[in-house]
């Protein structure tokens, strides 16, 4: 049978407040507010083809762990550290041959910034 042609998945993070979560990552990490639901309860924001979804989360939030390449990488954690975000681990070659990096957002969501040596 013929494969589809799929497209990167959209991750949908628990969050406190969806509009306090699309404000920090429009002002700290430079997303664009995509749509917000009438009740607010849902979400986007997207930047260079990524899009994030947020869900109002009723329960306690269990941060998520994502992995996003860079192409510059230091440029990257220059235009992060001088945004303000919130870096967590700083940038480094690791010995698995990736330089990288990890910001966390106001959810407590990790974001490991990352390109191959």
């Amino acid at each position: 049978m013929k494969k589809t042609k799929l497209a990167q998945p959209v991750p949908q993070l628990p969050v406190a407040d969806v509009e306090m979560a699309q404000l920090y990552y429009k002002d700290v990490l430079g997303f664009d507010i995509s749509w917000i639901y009438p009740d607010r309860s849902i979400g986007a924001v997207a930047r260079e083809g990524i899009s994030i979804f947020f869900a109002r989360a009723d329960e306690p939030i269990i941060p998520n762990i994502h992995w996003m390449f860079a192409d510059d990488i230091d440029l990257s954690y220059a235009e992060f550290k001088g945004r303000g975000a919130q870096i967590i681990d700083d940038i480094e070659n690791k010995p698995w041959n990736m330089k990288q990096f990890a910001i966390s957002d106001l959810n407590g969501h990790i974001f490991y910034i990352h390109h191959d040596l």
